[in-house]
């Protein structure tokens, strides 16, 4: 079992004239598969960190039962979710083949999302496993990136760190000289036909009355519940983050890109540690 190295190399630069917005909008185009995880808690010591995550080097990712690990070399290896083996037993097999060692390598962590259906991985709560024929993200997903650009607002600083593998040159300055180019590309938004949703209104007024009744019952003490909508579109979908980020009250919105799939949204931090 092979067991991957890394050391850190990392450059802070002042972030005052920098956004996660602007500067993602620098590095997309040069960096497909990327992630974007921001927080507007922009007065808080402790969580205004915002992140950018480029070039992914493994990742993990469960759905239907099946993990599926990649890893730097390109192997990979495939396991069933079973009553002996776990998702934290996935993720400890995972996490434990990396070693990350230098300055802000507390940063050097997995990056992604898990599912609300995920829940059926961890109590004994049914989720109907139904599969989509475009877009059908995994339940669970993270990643191991090869750079990150952390920004911290409070302070108004960026830190640019790297993970090298041994005797690989560094190319922070590369990232550098991209994130200080003025110029980045915009491309347009627009929406095409009428919106749908899989629930009609009064479908969802039944969901509301029934999650009210749990509520009084004493079965739950929170209830939260959501309703899909439908809408075609051709452009830039990031375009469409940018403006759900500019009305939506939660402290923590993330943007990512995956190969064939993209989500975004508002969630907490999603963000684990290789090493302790």
């Amino acid at each position: 079992m092979n067991t991957y190295k890394y050391k850190t190399i990392h450059k802070t630069l002042l972030g005052d004239i920098h956004t996660p917005v602007s500067t993602y909008l620098k590095v997309r185009d040069k960096f497909p598969q990327s992630v974007l995880m921001e927080s507007s808690d922009y007065h808080g010591v402790e969580n205004n960190r915002s992140f950018i995550g480029l070039n992914p080097v493994a990742n993990i990712r469960i759905g239907h039962g099946v993990v599926i690990m990649q890893f730097p070399d390109g192997t990979g290896e495939e396991k069933y979710i079973t009553d002996v083996y776990r998702v934290e037993d996935a993720f400890n097999d995972f996490i434990s083949r990396f070693q990350v060692d230098g300055e802000y390598a507390h940063y050097c962590g997995l990056y992604g999302y898990t599912t609300f259906n995920a829940v059926s991985y961890f109590e004994n709560i049914p989720i109907k496993d139904s599969r989509i024929t475009k877009n059908d993200a995994p339940d669970i997903f993270y990643i191991l990136y090869k750079y990150l650009v952390v920004f911290n607002d409070f302070k108004s600083e960026m830190v640019l760190v790297e993970m090298c593998s041994p005797d690989e040159p560094s190319h922070i300055q590369e990232i550098e000289k991209i994130i200080n180019n003025r110029n980045f590309t915009e491309y347009e938004f627009h929406a095409v036909g009428e919106t749908s949703s899989t629930l009609t209104d009064e479908q969802h007024r039944m969901n509301i009355r029934k999650g009210i009744r749990h509520c009084l019952r004493g079965d739950t003490f929170q209830v939260v519940l959501s309703r899909r909508f439908i809408q075609r579109y051709e452009g830039d979908d990031f375009k469409l983050y940018r403006a759900l980020r500019s009305i939506n009250p939660s402290p923590y919105l993330f943007y990512f890109d995956f190969g064939g799939f993209r989500i975004f949204g508002s969630s907490p931090e999603t963000h684990c540690k290789i090493n302790s």
